[in-house]
């Protein structure tokens, strides 16, 4: 049987990332050239090709500035979910300010694409040890789902002790986290979920990966941005070299590499792969 995997986007611009969060202010982010919408509708002819679905983890800050691209998004068949507001790691905020953020951004999505949002991703994966109770805030708020998490150790984000796979994170709830995918190497984990890992790599590296998990029977979860099929982008020369090559690496071979992998596997939103694992999901909280 052939293992329908999750595609996903997450949808913020080439200033948002949080390799220049501390070289571009937010109070600034206004005066910048926004790209995402054309970026968005590239990708939406991609997967249309492709013949795939996909769900666009999109800002709240996004949404308020291109109504446009959240209708072309869910008329061309796609889910629209929450990327939080304005891309606030998790673990910066409080309880209270999480719930704010969850609100606030929920509504400006569901008002721009008029469609529910059941489906959540923490920027920069940073739902971690540090702040379980986010989980408990996103039952609260009735979210299906959350992709959340990754299981590694990195140097921006990740909770090495948690599950590869789908979890139930809150005693009782319906709510599933769907962690982004790793595969294993000599016993360690390796992050294979996307983003810079796919840009950078060889796709042979992503393509291993994904061929692994599928064989344990179950799909992986995928990932990338807009701005990493934008090779025309503006260059952030203040910004630390490390932080410059993570984001402008190979940029312009990125959307072949992305149909090389859209027609090596099958693909589909994270509703329908969430609802799927839901029934066979880790009961990790207890």
């Amino acid at each position: 049987m052939t293992i329908v995997n999750g595609l996903s986007v997450d949808v913020e611009d080439w200033f948002q990332v949080g390799a220049f969060e501390h070289t571009i202010a937010r109070e600034d982010w206004d005066g910048l050239e926004l790209r995402v919408g054309d970026n968005v509708a590239r990708i939406l002819d991609l997967f249309d090709e492709a013949g795939v679905k996909a769900t666009f983890f999109t800002l709240g800050w996004i949404a308020e500035r291109n109504r446009t691209a959240m209708r072309a998004i869910v008329d061309r068949g796609h889910e629209l979910a929450s990327h939080g507001y304005d891309h606030a790691r998790v673990f910066t905020l409080s309880r209270t300010e999480f719930a704010e953020d969850l609100a606030k951004s929920r509504a400006i999505l569901e008002d721009a694409a008029g469609q529910a949002i059941t489906g959540y991703r923490a920027p920069s994966f940073s739902i971690d040890a540090r702040n379980r109770w986010a989980h408990e805030v996103l039952a609260e708020h009735g979210y299906a789902y959350s992709s959340s998490v990754a299981p590694i150790v990195h140097d921006h984000y990740g909770w090495r002790d948690a599950p590869r796979f789908a979890f139930d994170p809150v005693p009782g709830s319906e709510l599933v986290e769907i962690p982004v995918t790793t595969a294993i190497l000599r016993g360690k984990r390796l992050a294979a979920g996307g983003g810079g890992f796919f840009r950078v790599l060889p796709y042979g590296f992503s393509r291993w990966a994904i061929r692994q998990v599928n064989a344990e029977g179950r799909p992986a979860v995928f990932y990338f941005h807009p701005w990493e099929v934008d090779p025309g982008q503006p260059r952030v020369a203040g910004a630390p070299l490390r932080s410059r090559l993570r984001h402008y690496t190979n940029l312009s071979r990125m959307a072949g590499k992305l149909s090389d992998l859209l027609g090596d596997f099958a693909w589909g939103r994270m509703d329908a792969l969430a609802a799927r694992e839901k029934p066979r999901s880790l009961d990790w909280a207890a």
